[in-house]
């Protein structure tokens, strides 16, 4: 039997929407039956990326609590209530063999109502940081695949497992040969490249702090890919050149992580998960605006196995300079953090996420 139902409920940023379309993908790919159904928040990216990748989603009136005191949080338990109500008929009415979370706020209340049900439900967890939505959950689902060691501080163990984070197919495989990848970006083969990574939107600091660099770049002989972000993009490609490639946005990532000798990045759970493909060194600088600082507690988790370096936005002013060019120097410090790294890698995470799902399938049929 192949004609499945599967709920797919996650969003508010990309880093709980790519996972969620790249799982819903490899389901459709083994029960090309399947009906898939995502829930999202009414307001927020899903609503737009998910039908881009071709499914369908309802939205719920659902948001966080805000961090200070505002007039928002009075609206707060109305929209939990909403939300409940909403995700009541949409199970109903959908009736789902499974149904899986990928962290945010519309993924409570769908969970929750399917595991009163006695719906099967998996939760993925993307950060080394269990987020708050999905803490809240873990009592209530049947299991949690992770993508760090040492999560049982935040799960029961009994329900854990280490799967990984889905990443780009793209990036499973790089390019076998560099040549196509330097003339896709018009690059010297024969220089250095550094690539900047601030996220499709971009990261105010980091595209300051390269602007403020150039200088010293072009004097360390380096060429650059800055991926500074589509609210940025404006302001910085005045910066283009021969050996300054600025893009708003990168549709080939493959071809820049081929060419790529060193990597500047933030460190959410998706880019990080793409980088220990990679292998290459890595510089993060973690966002301090995200939830539960869970970009720096994901650096730390590479940084304590010698696979990463990070230097936190507050200190870039007085650390950057100098660390960024003692590792430049020191080819074998560049070759053991690529190495390192490559050790974490987990590239059939979604496979093996589905896996699990599978296996609460046929432990219904039994």
């Amino acid at each position: 039997m192949g004609n499945f139902r599967f709920i797919l409920s996650g969003g508010g940023t990309g880093g709980h929407i790519y996972p969620a379309i790249a799982i819903a993908n490899e389901l459709k790919r083994r029960f090309p039956e399947a009906k898939i159904l995502f829930v999202g928040a009414s307001d927020r990216m899903e609503m737009e990326k998910v039908p881009q990748a071709g499914y369908e989603i309802k939205g719920l009136w659902i948001s966080g609590l805000q961090r200070r005191l505002t007039w928002k949080n009075l609206l707060f338990p109305v929209k939990v209530i909403s939300s409940l109500i909403r995700a009541r008929n949409i199970v109903n009415t959908f009736k789902p063999h499974v149904a899986i979370g990928t962290g945010g706020y519309a993924s409570g209340p769908v969970l929750r109502v399917a595991s009163q049900k006695g719906i099967p439900c998996v939760l993925q967890e993307q950060n080394s940081y269990a987020g708050m939505t999905n803490k809240i959950l873990a009592s209530k689902v049947n299991k949690i695949c992770v993508a760090y060691d040492g999560m049982e501080k935040f799960f029961p163990k009994d329900k854990t497992v280490k799967t990984g984070n889905p990443v780009r197919a793209s990036l499973v495989q790089l390019p076998e040969q560099k040549t196509a990848s330097f003339a896709h970006f018009d690059l010297d083969p024969e220089k250095q490249t550094l690539l900047v990574l601030g996220g499709s939107l971009g990261a105010r600091r980091i595209n300051e702090l390269i602007e403020e660099q150039l200088p010293n770049f072009k004097k360390l002989g380096l060429q650059l890919i800055w991926q500074c972000g589509s609210l940025y993009y404006d302001r910085y490609k005045q910066y283009a050149s021969e050996l300054v490639k600025v893009t708003g946005y990168l549709n080939h990532m493959e071809h820049a992580y081929k060419v790529a000798d060193i990597i500047i990045s933030r460190s959410g759970a998706g880019s990080v998960s793409e980088l220990c493909l990679v292998g290459k060194p890595v510089l993060f600088i973690p966002s301090p605006n995200v939830a539960e600082d869970h970009q720096t507690k994901n650096a730390n988790a590479l940084v304590q196995e010698d696979a990463a370096l990070m230097i936190q936005e507050r200190n870039l002013e007085k650390e950057f300079k100098q660390r960024f060019e003692e590792l430049l120097a020191s080819k074998e410090k560049m070759e053991q953090l690529g190495k390192n790294i490559k050790k974490l890698a987990l590239p059939r995470a979604t496979e093996h996420i589905v896996d699990e799902i599978v296996k609460l399938i046929h432990k219904v049929d039994e």
